[in-house]
């Protein structure tokens, strides 16, 4: 898979699903010796790890390989842009509440802005839906459409980030998580076209605004690779200001796709919002700048269990 923009989005994808069993641990002694025992990835969920443990276990209907409503949200973007050609807010608004509200596909925990974004839209119909149809709200959720968006993406970054506020206020109607949007898109966008991952990250400050500058540049200046530490001093809840410095952090330092995606999950916390980002970082760097095949290892693509839904959005785009 030598796309880069197919890998990106894919990298994203997987991440999340890869990640899904030690969601919301929040506790990286119980996780290392998790991952002593069994692994870290594709694991399944399961409430005994969480015992004794600072930590929600959300996803006890999961079985490994499937996606948080992180990954669920990347895949929806993904199939509206292979339906639609471009993003449509309405339509994309109509396909959100069909999908995570009431009788839809999705099954699973649902988040507080989703919630919140339900409630709106189940309470008009098309085409009158508000434009910030979101919650004011700063989490990670803010990120899940990310990806695809930027990949598929045809035009300058300026007319890329109007879009990328569009779609962000549908589900966060927030100026920090517009922010953290904005300087993720520009930093996967450079990316996209050959940016050195370092040079991309510290390109992207310009788009961070005055809460997450400080942060992001405090983060770009640490020397070596220590996840745990990072998090634990940045945070690792759902907040876009703790969860944004982590991803940059592990994205400049990590060796590759399969660290990023292992360190990100080693660090605890929301380690599935932070993934999209993430995983389409570092998917989109290795495949850019390598030669060899995916950077995304095949028995993970093998063990993500919407891959052929993906596979059939990305030959319809």
């Amino acid at each position: 898979m030598k796309n880069p923009n197919t890998t990106a989005i894919l990298g994203a994808l997987v991440a999340d699903s890869a990640a899904l069993g030690l969601h919301w641990l929040y506790d990286p002694a119980r996780i290392a010796e998790i991952e002593a025992a069994r692994g870290l990835v594709f694991l399944h969920p399961d409430a005994d790890n969480y015992a004794g443990s600072k930590g929600y276990f959300a996803h006890g209907s999961k079985s490994p390989g499937d996606s948080t409503s992180y990954g669920e949200t990347c895949l929806l973007m993904l199939k509206h842009l292979a339906k639609h050609g471009k993003f449509n807010r309405v339509g994309y608004q109509t396909e959100y509440r069909a999908h995570f509200g009431p009788g839809g596909a999705f099954v699973g925990y649902i988040d507080s802005p989703t919630r919140q974004t339900l409630r709106t839209l189940l309470s008009t119909e098309p085409p009158e839906f508000p434009a910030a149809s979101g919650a004011d709200d700063d989490q990670l959720p803010a990120l899940a459409a990310l990806p695809a968006l930027v990949a598929a993406h045809v035009g300058t970054l300026d007319g890329l980030l109007g879009q990328i506020e569009e779609a962000v206020r549908v589900t966060n109607n927030n100026e920090l998580a517009v922010a953290a949007a904005r300087c993720s898109a520009a930093a996967l966008f450079e990316m996209l076209q050959g940016t050195p991952i370092g040079q991309a990250l510290a390109n992207a400050l310009p788009f961070a605004g005055d809460t997450l500058t400080p942060l992001l540049e405090e983060v770009l200046a640490l020397p070596t690779l220590d996840c745990v530490a990072v998090a634990q001093h940045f945070g690792m809840s759902c907040h876009v200001a703790e969860g944004l410095p982590v991803i940059f952090h592990i994205a400049q330092h990590a060796s590759g796709y399969r660290d990023a995606v292992e360190s990100n999950i080693r660090a605890g916390g929301d380690s599935c919002g932070r993934s999209i980002v993430l995983g389409a970082l570092v998917a989109a760097h290795a495949a850019t700048q390598n030669s060899s095949g995916s950077p995304i290892p095949l028995s993970w693509l093998a063990r993500y269990g919407k891959f052929a839904a993906a596979a059939d959005a990305f030959a319809a785009l």
